[in-house]
Parts: structure tokens; sequence; C-alpha cells
């Protein structure tokens, strides 16, 4: 069906960190397909945790069908229109829109929060999570994604949109525009390096609470950092317990409301990692030393359940760091 450009604005300045004012004319856009008319919908309440790479049809079909059918919206900080045609032709929506919000003005249109709030299904787009935190962080648009949420609608994101929907995230807010991936290497030997930024709160999905989700996982080899991340959780006082889901490329977790999740996918699928005792080395300009964290490694077929924190049809097994070196009770000292 025809785009319709609901909203094109000019004239914004990028606020990075500043608090949260309205300054200047917002620029978000919004580009419908479907019903210009807004449906209501019986949603319930489902999690779409996406790796990132190739898009996964099954998973957008999960949202969809939380979503009742309804209107299902896709967030972006940059980009296009894209996912537009491709979630209409898997699904029977009643709409299908993108909201690209670019900056802090943006966020706090009431237009952009009443789009949200009206939606039944939120996808969260990748990109860079940078932008996720310092564009909408303390906004109305993170607001009205907490009240989509409390309200027991579905939500989901890949990439960088994974990357938000756990209670601590990997905010890459130290990374310069043309810096490479953080690798595990620079994290383990200096948890405090300048580039490992965590931040937490943004969205409030109960069974992701005391959780850090990341994403590209095994292919990018992110296990190192991952590791960092929770011992800086527990060694700045967060928590004693962090968990993590981890989601590799090409792989999803479809979270019922339950907390029962399957995973799906080509990729190796998704890590679940807990810990159980605080590290015994985390400070600035040390290399890490870290024992004991459990991962349940779920592959595609498997099952999880959150809130036992217990799978079936995967494996167990234990991963140690010790002076800024990974090491793996699997055979060959695997780490994935």
């Amino acid at each position: 069906m025809e785009a319709l450009l609901i909203a094109v604005a000019v004239f914004a300045a990028t606020l990075l960190s500043a608090p949260f004012t309205v300054a200047q004319t917002p620029t978000y856009k919004y580009i419908r397909i479907g019903s210009a008319q807004d449906a209501t919908t019986k949603a319930t309440a489902g999690y779409v945790l996406m790796g990132g790479g190739s898009d996964l049809d099954d998973a957008f079909r999960f949202l969809c069908e939380k979503g009742g059918g309804g209107d299902f919206l896709v967030l972006r900080a940059s980009g296009d229109d894209d996912y537009n045609d491709y979630v209409k032709g898997l699904c029977q929506t009643n709409s299908v829109a993108t909201l690209i919000i670019p900056d802090r003005e943006s966020a706090g249109d009431a237009k952009v929060a009443d789009i949200i709030r009206l939606a039944e299904a939120v996808f969260i787009a990748g990109g860079d999570q940078a932008r996720y935190i310092n564009w909408w962080l303390d906004t109305p648009v993170e607001n009205a994604l907490n009240a989509h949420i409390a309200a027991g609608k579905p939500i989901g994101g890949t990439s960088a949109g994974l990357a938000v929907l756990g209670e601590y995230i990997y905010s890459a807010q130290g990374d310069a525009p043309d810096d490479d991936d953080l690798a595990s290497r620079l994290a383990l030997v200096n948890p405090y390096f300048s580039r490992v930024t965590v931040r937490r709160n943004f969205l409030k999905i109960g069974l992701l609470r005391d959780t850090l989700t990341d994403t590209h996982f095994a292919e990018r080899d992110r296990m190192g950092r991952t590791l960092t991340f929770l011992a800086r959780i527990v060694q700045d006082g967060w928590s004693p317990r962090p968990r993590e889901i981890a989601v590799d490329e090409k792989s999803a977790v479809l979270v019922e409301r339950d907390g029962k999740a399957r995973v799906i996918g080509s990729g190796k699928g998704a890590y679940f990692l807990s810990v159980h005792e605080p590290p015994q080395v985390c400070r600035e300009n040390a290399p890490l030393t870290f024992r004991n964290i459990a991962v349940y490694h779920a592959p595609a077929g498997s099952e999880f359940s959150l809130k036992d924190w217990k799978g079936k049809g995967g494996s167990a097994y234990a991963l140690s760091v010790v002076g800024g070196k990974i090491q793996s009770t699997q055979p060959g000292g695997e780490v994935y």
C-alpha cells in the first residue's frame, strides 16, 4: 500500500547527554503502511531477543501474534523503513510503521510518545545503542515504552535493540564514531577501560530484571567482554548475582509472559550466564580475575525458563577468568 509520510520536521541539533529539554523543532519521521486508522486488539506480553545478523521470520510472526494483529511499530534512531514491507508480508496486521527518533528533541515530542502508546507490538531495530541511551533515556519515549510493557504488550529487539532490553546495558557511550567493536581482550585486561560503559534501568521488563543482554555473541567473540560487564555490575554494587542472556547472530530467544522461552535460528543460539561469587580482582588497570560463572548454552530447538533459570536441550558448563584469560570446563577449554 502507499506509504503515508505522517510527520517530517526540520532543523534539529543532536544533544547527546544533555538534560532533557524541548528547545528546537523535532526531526522524527513516521512512515506507515496498511490502515491509517488505529486498531484496538487484544495484545499479550511476549519478548523477542534477537542477536543480530539475518532477521528471523518466525520471531516477527511471534510478535505479530502477541500483538493480536494490531498496529506493529518499528523504532529506530536512524535508517529507513525497510521493515515495513517485510513485516507486512509476514503478518496479518492492521498496519506496520517505522518511527525514526534521531535526537532528544524528537524524543520529547508528545506526538512521538502517542504513536508508541497506540502500538500493539513494538520492535527496536539494530543500530547504535549509544544513540538509544543518549537520545531516548529520561524522555517521553522511555516513559511510553515502559507504559507499553506495563500494559502487557509485546516488545522485541535485534542487535542494539536487544542490547537495551535488559536492566543492565552495555551502552557503548565510550566509543568514538570510528571505533571498532569493543574487543574482549581490551575489557579483560582493564575492567575500568573507558569504553567499558554499563548503564541500567532504561526499560523495565520484569523477566529481564537483574539481567544483562548481549548480541552478535559467539560470531564476534564477545564472551570476554560480557564477563567483564558482569564483574563490573557486581563490583560497582548494583547486584551480587546478575544474570546474562547473550544471543548469537541468526538466533533469537522467544519469551512467553510466564518466562518460558524457546530458541530459534541457524546461529549458535543463546547463552544464559549466572554469577555465583564476586570477582576476585576487578579494578582499574589490572587484568580481571572472576571465577565460577555458570553458563547454559541453548542451541536452536532448546528451551529455557527465565524464572527457574533452567534449560532443556542444551548443555551446562562453567567459566572462570584468571589474570585476564578465560578458562572453561568444556572439553578442550572451549568458551562457546
